[in-house]
């Protein structure tokens, strides 16, 4: 890993090549606010809105708002979900962010039933209206709140217990594996806001407007080792 300049430019090497992170344009993401943030975070990283382009990649990031069968749909049409699936399962490390996190589920209730990537089990599903845990709460949740870390991983480090991050959301997960929850987060009740199992990793909020801790998180996946 070398710096370069006072705010700290990450550029990973190996054997002397320099490796970039993908991200991934797919018609659906919010992705000027994110590459933003890895430019200013001097990450080697690039926007690709072809799946011959990851071949050359060492890290994935799938962004992500709107709905959840829309996006998967336009994930589909550009020809990203298999080559999604094969950098996941040769190890390279992903990052889904807000609607991105919730592609790597198997499935989700959102106007229907919607197929996800499967990369993660479990599903995604709407906050309950009416549920008497969320009285005087308003949906989407939106807004900064705590993220709550119950375990320990190379995102979250040096992200203290309780730091406030900035959420937008109508749909959460709710994993199959509770090993696979990082952190959670109190909207009437505990829901998963940061998943990972190995290499695939997931957050809620958005990082890019989430402050220093946004990217705190972000600069993690940049320095984070690829063998997990």
């Amino acid at each position: 890993m070398t710096k370069h300049n006072k705010r700290s430019t990450y550029i990973c090497q190996r054997g002397g090549h320099l490796y970039m992170i993908a991200i991934i344009d797919y018609g659906a993401g919010n992705l000027r606010s994110v590459a933003n943030a890895f430019r200013y975070l001097g990450a080697n990283s690039k926007t690709v809105s072809t799946p011959g382009e990851l071949k050359d990649a060492e890290k994935i990031v799938l962004p992500g708002v709107g709905a959840f069968g829309a996006g998967m749909a336009n994930l589909r049409k550009s020809g990203f979900e298999e080559p999604i699936k094969e950098a996941a399962k040769a190890g390279i490390p992903l990052l889904g962010i807000c609607l991105g996190l919730q592609y790597l589920f198997e499935w989700s209730d959102e106007m229907g039933r919607h197929e996800g990537l499967g990369l993660l089990p479990g599903y995604i599903t709407r906050f309950p209206e009416g549920d008497p845990r969320l009285a005087g709460m308003k949906i989407p949740h939106m807004g900064w709140n705590e993220l709550h870390i119950k375990r320990d991983h190379p995102l979250m480090k040096d992200v203290k217990p309780g730091s406030f991050a900035y959420f937008v959301h109508s749909y959460y997960a709710v994993p199959a594996d509770t090993g696979d929850i990082v952190a959670t987060t109190d909207y009437g009740f505990d829901f998963a806001s940061v998943v990972a199992r190995g290499n695939v990793m997931g957050i809620q909020p958005h990082p890019e407007k989430s402050q220093l801790v946004g990217l705190r998180i972000l600069r993690n996946f940049v320095e984070m080792e690829r063998d997990l």
